[in-house]
């Protein structure tokens, strides 16, 4: 599943960069003749990670020097020059230790219209813990496994972070179809 992605016309214009995120800007005729100035950020493509071991999920409890404590996935940045699929490997080596045998993309979503950034979600299966984690100095993360009920009911949740993928948690926990359909989809290697 996929959402197209925003792209910058040839004509914008990088007018700043920042450490994550770029600002262009360009020239737009408007429907009257007039012109405006439009602009979009640019940022590095991020990952997601579902990644099970046996019949449990990893959810990660978290904290960074700017922010109140929150739940997320495993995941983090896309590095430049780096595939996706890579990323997401590093980064659940990195986060938690456990390394997957099975990958799958289960979709890559654009969040904002204005923002030139695709999520790349991952479904990592047969997880095993190879090393202690090496977090980022400005990382204190937790993981912890739950169940797929638990996994599921973080949709009602507002300190998960993972925002498009709490709709599809809202819609397991209120639609049997869809929960065993993505319960089938997250543990179908069992």
């Amino acid at each position: 599943m996929s959402t197209s992605r925003p792209e910058l016309p040839p004509e914008a214009k990088r007018v700043f960069k920042g450490v994550i995120f770029d600002v262009y800007q360009w020239e737009q005729t408007m429907f009257d003749g007039t012109t405006e100035i439009f602009e979009k950020l640019k940022r590095p493509d991020t990952i997601q990670i579902i990644a099970t071991v046996g019949d449990k999920i990893m959810v990660q409890n978290q904290e960074q020097p700017c922010e109140a404590p929150f739940l997320s996935l495993p995941g983090g940045r896309v590095d430049a020059g780096e595939e996706p699929l890579a990323a997401a490997e590093r980064e659940l080596l990195e986060e938690t230790g456990y390394r997957a045998s099975e990958w799958f993309l289960w979709r890559q979503d654009n969040p904002y219209m204005k923002i030139v950034w695709t999520v790349h979600t991952y479904i990592a299966h047969n997880c095993t813990l190879v090393q202690q984690p090496k977090l980022d100095a400005g990382e204190k993360i937790t993981t912890k496994l739950v169940s797929f009920d638990d996994f599921i009911a973080l949709a009602h949740n507002d300190n998960f972070r993972e925002g498009r993928l709490r709709l599809d948690l809202l819609e397991a926990y209120y639609d049997m179809v869809k929960k065993e359909a993505l319960r089938k989809l997250l543990f179908s290697h069992l």
